[in-house]
């Protein structure tokens, strides 16, 4: 894992370097009419580019059988790429230089950038990842919000997002509760409970919500989204409230959906964000009633909930789907973590989701919540020596996040690679293939696409990013 250590890291991040063997294209007749650039990544050697290769429109076929083919049938149009602001992210951040700092969220967010993420999540009040647990309204039995308040956030998530928007200023964003305030919940208590009965509470927390949107829209950050619940069916150590299929549903055709179609028409309900795989108990109650399914306009998946997707957009094909937060690993943040990483992110998008999200962004080493739990990041960055590291997972999102752009449709492709494989057709018409190869040796593939039709020989652990590109 390369340590980035020069005062201007993000030259590094977005430099080039051709290797004299980047994998090697196995030799087949001259060819016209598409060119094919070609990014690789192995444990030893991240990003490792070769010259534009010439495809094959008009060459002949592979006498092989070809590992990839496109079926010709296409499925969800992408939404985007992103990450989750989270306190102890902000934290990380703010030991560096304002120069490094800066370009670290280029490199994420910027349309130039190595990333280019255009979506972001952000709790509403404390989560797992938060210096400590508050909501932005603690105050015994304050259903008026009077004393509603995100003075809390200005330490380091408003500027985190402030930054990130420097940098993207259409950033779009989606925002989710880990704990209602401990007093509309019984028991009491940030990790545990469930939200109070009482009509008047559950007017209330709806009311929190609308707060929230408004005190952010406020700060010039715009929030596209609010899902109700993060992990709605887990009762945690850290933030967390439980809830049922049928106690989602309620409380947004009843509070949360109405009140935002009438107060906030621009922010969308989402049921989410769903960490169980058990369709019938989650999405189905919910959007099986004509009048919360009026108020939602998506669902979130974390990823834990990836067995209820495929089913989830057959019943639903034209309703968006997005995963939330991407598994979040042990801290150690080795390679064959980031391979599965590649696999849980190939399952969902083939599956139905048009946007992912990744966690959390950038952590100090280990990535150590308050609460003991150690977890992976992109980035990490050590607090005593202000190294700046690119984890494997960062490479694992760089080679989908880069080339497959917001508008891009998927591609069903088929063969004994399509399980390692994402593609799509981006809108300048370009076709993206990303894939992995994750076995211990060297692995010789046959694509038989229109414009790419050539055998190419992958390294072993590698992953790839193929851009195909008309004349």
């Amino acid at each position: 894992m390369p340590a980035l250590s020069t005062p201007s890291p993000m030259q590094m991040l977005n430099s080039v370097s051709v290797p004299d063997q980047p994998g090697r294209l196995i030799p087949s007749s001259p060819s016209r009419g598409a060119s094919v650039r070609w990014v690789c990544t192995t444990p030893d050697q991240p990003w490792r580019e070769l010259d534009p290769l010439p495809g094959s429109p008009s060459g002949p076929r592979p006498t092989a059988v070809p590992d990839l083919v496109v079926t010709g049938r296409t499925d969800q149009t992408w939404r985007g790429f992103g990450g989750c602001f989270n306190e102890l992210g902000g934290r990380a951040l703010e030991v560096l230089s304002a120069s490094v700092r800066e370009g670290i969220l280029a490199d994420l967010f910027s349309p130039e950038g190595a990333c280019r993420f255009n979506l972001a999540r952000l709790p509403i009040g404390a989560n797992d990842y938060a210096e400590s647990w508050y909501s932005h309204d603690e105050y015994e039995d304050d259903v008026e919000l009077a004393r509603f308040s995100i003075e809390r956030d200005r330490r380091l998530l408003l500027p985190f997002v402030k930054a990130a928007q420097r940098h993207r200023p259409d950033l779009r964003i989606f925002a989710s509760p880990w704990s209602p305030p401990t007093w509309m919940k019984t028991p009491a208590a940030c990790n545990f409970g469930v939200l109070r009965p009482e009509r008047a509470i559950r007017e209330a927390y709806a009311r929190y919500f609308l707060r929230f949107v408004k005190a952010y829209a406020a700060e010039g950050i715009p929030v596209s989204e609010v899902h109700v619940q993060n992990e709605p069916d887990s009762d945690q150590k850290f933030p967390s409230c439980v809830w049922t299929g049928e106690s989602m549903r309620d409380f947004i055709r009843d509070h949360l959906g109405p009140l935002f179609e009438r107060e906030a028409p621009g922010c969308e309900v989402w049921a989410g964000t769903i960490e169980r795989e058990d369709y019938s108990a989650w999405a189905h109650i919910i959007l099986s009633d004509p009048e919360a399914r009026r108020h939602v306009r998506g669902v979130g998946y974390q990823w834990a909930g990836r067995g209820a997707v495929q089913r989830t957009h057959q019943a639903w094909p034209d309703l968006p789907i997005s995963q939330t937060e991407n598994e979040c690993g042990d801290g150690k943040n080795n390679w064959d973590y980031a391979f599965r990483v590649f696999d849980l992110l190939q399952h969902y998008v083939t599956n139905g989701a048009s946007a992912y999200y990744y966690w959390n962004m950038v952590l100090a080493p280990e990535g150590r919540s308050t609460w003991g739990w150690k977890q992976n990041a992109m980035i990490t960055v050590d607090p005593a020596t202000r190294a700046v590291t690119l984890n494997p997972e960062y490479h694992v999102m760089r080679h989908a996040s880069r080339f497959i752009r917001p508008g891009a449709v998927r591609l069903e492709v088929a063969g004994p690679i399509a399980a390692h494989t994402l593609a799509f057709r981006d809108p300048d018409g370009s076709r993206v293939l990303v894939l992995a190869n994750p076995l211990p040796v060297a692995r010789t593939v046959v694509f038989d696409l229109p414009g790419f039709a050539r055998s190419v020989e992958l390294p072993a652990r590698s992953l790839h990013s193929f851009v195909i590109s008309s004349a």
